[in-house]
């Protein structure tokens, strides 16, 4: 199928055997029959409908940030689309390719005087994802900017999504639920000075760096903040700073980020949430669930 698959797309770079951990921002994951890089929403486009005549499985993803690949790998393909990653600026609006960098997003905002990205300015994620799960920070969210989005439905046609037809909320937009893929997002945002756009954005990422343990890899935030708590509040409080479980371990600087610590695994990733997931539920009876996105194949190491 590789040797097909190459042949049918010279112009797209497509690995085989690759391990996800080289692209996963916790460096764990198993590995990926193969990993397919489309520069294009046309050569996006042509695999999904090559995939689907073939009956293969495919994932896609950004750039890996938000998300934790079990051990057992990815079967099929996994499209990974950091190579579309242009970004225009036209009057107010900007718009920027899935694969575009959040950070780098809200640079080129910046140099362009429009406001209205300095939350996202030290969130590690892609657009795409951005979008997808409404990424938010220091009281900012996607959703506050987004203005449309382009994406591709499951019958490979492109439409175009206003910002109503999301039904944004909390880490959640409706494009997890139908099965579309984002091509590419637009922004609204207003006309200010650069200058006082870039002090802003300094003064996140300052709060940004000396409240989390950025030294380490991690997948960011894990959990999603329960009603009336805090997660990072219930999981110190329940003195699970510090546990750790193989080369994962709950940040001792801040407790809502499980950090990778000595080459951990997936699993112990895994392991390292359950075990959070089970004390704090115990001690204040609040069920926490996971912001991070877990997917793969379960490996036989990984706990229940």
């Amino acid at each position: 199928m590789y040797d097909e698959m190459i042949n049918h797309f010279p112009n797209i770079e497509i690995l085989k055997n690759k391990k996800l951990s080289d692209y996963t921002w916790t460096k764990t994951g198993g590995i990926a029959d193969m990993i397919a890089f489309p520069k294009t929403f046309e050569e996006t486009e042509s695999l999904l409908k090559y995939a689907k005549n073939k009956s293969i499985s495919i994932t896609i993803i950004g750039n890996a940030s938000n998300l934790i690949i079990r051990d057992g790998g990815i079967s099929g393909i996994v499209i990974i689309l950091n190579k579309m990653d242009k970004v225009f600026v036209s009057g107010n609006d900007l718009t920027a390719e899935a694969g575009v960098a959040y950070i780098e997003a809200t640079k080129v905002a910046q140099q362009n005087n429009l406001s209205g990205l300095e939350f996202a300015a030290g969130i590690p994620g892609s657009v795409g994802g951005g979008v997808y799960m409404n990424a938010g920070a220091y009281g900012g969210e996607t959703k506050q900017v987004l203005k449309s989005v382009k994406v591709l439905n499951e019958k490979n046609e492109i439409q175009v999504l206003k910002h109503e037809d999301l039904n944004f909320g909390y880490r959640y937009s409706s494009l997890q639920d139908n099965h579309l893929t984002v091509l590419e997002a637009t922004f609204s945002l207003i006309k200010k000075d650069g200058n006082l756009i870039q002090q802003e954005m300094d003064h996140l990422n300052h709060l940004r760096k000396s409240k989390q343990p950025l030294e380490y890899p991690s997948c960011g935030s894990v959990f999603k903040r329960p009603t009336g708590y805090f997660a990072g509040k219930l999981i110190h409080d329940s003195n699970l700073q510090g546990y750790r479980n193989g080369g994962a371990e709950v940040s001792k600087k801040h407790a809502g980020f499980i950090v990778n610590v000595d080459n951990a695994t997936a699993s112990d990733y895994l392991n390292v949430i359950n075990h959070v997931q089970e004390t704090v539920k115990n001690k204040f009876g609040v069920s926490l669930e996971t912001e991070v996105r877990i997917i793969g194949n379960k490996s036989d190491s990984e706990g229940k």
